[in-house]
């Protein structure tokens, strides 16, 4: 997710030269009021441009963002993929953790996105490690050497300490930092055997939970849309962006303590997404 919900974040984003990856970086400008500033790469980088929206969490944490979202329904835009079982196998093949291995086909397309949706949503992109094997799988090759620098930057230790954590990205003795990405549903607004745009709607866990947290977890909506392109018997991520929403009137269910929110995100265990 992005960083901030405290947070939330500008719409502000940059835009690099042709073929180049758009972003939007954590803490850019001021952390927790406005979502980031452009890093706009030299002419001589084809594919770049800072950072991807990764930051599901580190942008939805540190700005709160109080903008009229964009339209985000698309309502008039291409019908929506059938949400129901189609009988095609999951992905039976992981990467570091990640699923890999997705069929060449539309619904490999949207399997791809809502599965990299997951992993650049999680906390391991607060670990500069753990996040440059992230970027390293789900972007294309030629994206994701252009991206750690930047994204080291965007992840700075003075960032991860805004969001309670250490420069590590490890959560205090007794609290749990929670950032997870729930694809609800995706579609394909473009398609090629060598390249395919794909949405995905998502609900978006980010804060920290446990005794004295001064940031409880909250959740936020978004839709993340993905420019993906043929790579090494793979989709992968050339381009990437998103948008607020389109979000729900919440509910009248009771929100849960701290503890609570801990257990169940350590009792329950994500998905691998799959048409």
């Amino acid at each position: 997710m992005n960083p901030g919900d405290e947070q939330g974040y500008d719409t502000d984003e940059r835009y690099g030269g042709t073929g180049q990856t758009r972003t939007r970086l954590p803490g850019d400008e001021d952390t927790y009021d406005t979502a980031r500033r452009s890093m706009r790469p030299s002419r001589s980088l084809i594919t770049v441009v800072g950072v991807v929206v990764l930051l599901i969490a580190a942008i939805a944490f540190a700005n709160q963002n109080t903008d009229t979202p964009d339209n985000p329904s698309d309502a008039r835009g291409p019908a929506a993929s059938p949400t129901s079982a189609t009988g095609t196998k999951p992905v039976d093949t992981q990467t570091s953790g990640i699923p890999t291995g997705h069929p060449q086909t539309k619904q490999g397309a949207e399997s791809a996105a809502a599965n990299y949706a997951v992993a650049l949503g999680s906390t391991g992109m607060f670990n500069k490690d753990d996040r440059r094997t992230i970027v390293d799988t789900v972007f294309a090759p030629s994206v994701s050497s252009t991206l750690h620098g930047p994204m080291d930057k965007a992840y700075s230790p003075a960032f991860l300490d805004k969001l309670g954590l250490s420069p590590d990205g490890v959560a205090p003795e007794g609290r749990t930092f929670v950032s997870r990405t729930v694809p609800l549903g995706s579609k394909v607004t473009k398609f090629t055997e060598e390249s395919a745009r794909v949405s995905v709607w998502y609900l978006g866990l980010i804060g920290m939970s446990g005794d004295g947290s001064t940031d409880p977890v909250r959740s936020t909506w978004k839709t993340w849309t993905f420019d993906l392109v043929w790579v090494d018997d793979d989709w992968r991520i050339s381009k990437d962006a998103q948008k607020d929403g389109p979000a729900p009137v919440p509910g009248d269910v009771p929100a849960a303590t701290s503890e609570q929110i801990a257990d169940a995100v350590e009792g329950f265990g994500g998905f691998t997404y799959a048409r």
